[in-house]
This record gives structure tokens, sequence and C-alpha cells, in this order.
């Protein structure tokens, strides 16, 4: 009886199939760096602008080649959105914001040193995007989460715990009030090309924000 040839099992066929055409699996991008990249992408963006900047400056800020910018980041304007969407507000913790007793005392106590360079910082990189904004509307929600919400959002808490004192009336539009010192330092940078300093913000706390709610600076 003439021994038939071996054939080969199906399953055996399709898992050597599979195994032919599945593909090498390279090697994972790292993205350990990102955090130096994109605060070296904010600096050069507060330094010269959204439209003086280049991948090569910022590559070379952040000592890195300027292909893994392009592996990570596909355009400067990616580059820049990831940036300001990445910036933290180090100076507020919503969880621990001062409680002097007062609004005026409170609100003199987020004037710090370290958190008037930061705001600079932020607006600065704010006046380099401007020319970005009209034509990436997705930068806005960025530039607004990152440098104008989490001062209003302190803000809110501040003038919340006035109410519950009994400090200022319950009736207050809190929500404009807490947008009055973003906006007016925004301004101040932007338009007005002035820092932003402890006495401006001592003046428009005295002289804008606590007439606002009824109340005298006491000095």
């Amino acid at each position: 009886m003439t021994q038939s040839s071996p054939s080969h099992h199906p399953a055996a066929t399709i898992e050597e199939h599979a195994g032919a055409e599945q593909p090498r699996l390279g090697r994972k991008r790292d993205h350990t760096r990102d955090p130096e990249i994109l605060d070296a992408a904010l600096d050069v963006l507060a330094e010269t602008g959204y439209d003086g900047m280049t991948i090569d400056m910022v590559a070379a800020r952040a000592r890195a080649g300027k292909a893994t910018l392009y592996r990570r980041w596909a355009s400067k304007g990616e580059l820049v959105v990831d940036a300001v969407a990445c910036m933290k507000s180090n100076d507020i913790d919503p969880d621990n914001l001062p409680d002097t007793g007062t609004l005026r005392g409170d609100l003199l106590a987020m004037i710090k040193p370290h958190s008037i360079e930061d705001g600079k910082r932020k607006l600065q990189i704010m006046t380099g995007v401007m020319s970005m904004i009209s034509r990436s509307p997705e930068l806005v929600n960025a530039v607004n989460a990152a440098i104008i919400d989490p001062r209003a959002a302190a803000n809110r808490v501040l003038f919340a715990r006035a109410i519950e004192r009994g400090e200022i009336p319950a009736d207050c539009d809190v929500e404009s009030l807490s947008l009055i010192s973003p906006s007016m330092a925004a301004y101040r940078v932007l338009i007005l090309r002035k820092p932003v300093d402890r006495a401006f913000l001592v003046n428009l706390i005295d002289g804008v924000i606590l007439p606002a709610v009824g109340l005298r600076a006491s000095k």
C-alpha cells in the first residue's frame, strides 16, 4: 500500500501564515523627555513669539535632536498646543488656598514673588501665541485652561468664603468678580506692555475688587 505524503494540519498552516505576516514591533518611543521639551518650547515661545519660533530653536534649548521632536509632534503648531496645554499653575493649590479671615487678606496672600514671576511668564507666553490663536481654535481653550482658569477658580473660592462669612453680599456676581484680576493682568501685559508687579495687584484689589463688593481697604 502506497504511503500518502504528509499533509499540513489546517490550524498549523493558519498559525504559520499569521506568524509570517505579523509585523515586528519597533522600539517604543521614549516620552520621558517630553516635559523638558515642552518647557523649552514655552521658553522659546515667550522669547520669540509663535511666528519667530522654530523647531530648531526648541531642539537646541532642550538639547534634543530635531528628529526626536518631529517624531512626537508633526508640526510647530502641534508642539505649541501641547506645551500650552501642559502648563502647570505652580503657585495655585486649590486645596490649600490662604484663609486669613478677610477677603482682602486672602487676596493679598495670593501675591507671592514666585506667583508674580510665574504669572508674568504665562502672560509672555500668551503674547507669543496671539498670532496663532485665530488660526488654531484649540489653542484658545488651552490658553484659557492654563492661564486664566486657575486664577479665576482660586478667586471663586475666596469670594465664596467671603460670602459664607457674611463679609460680602450673597448676590455678588462671583463669576465676573473672579475674572477681574486675570483679565486686567492680561490687558496690562498684552496691550499696555507693562509688567504685573505687587503694586499693580494691590491697587487692583483695593481700588477695583473691594469696592465692587462694597468693601473698603483696611490697611
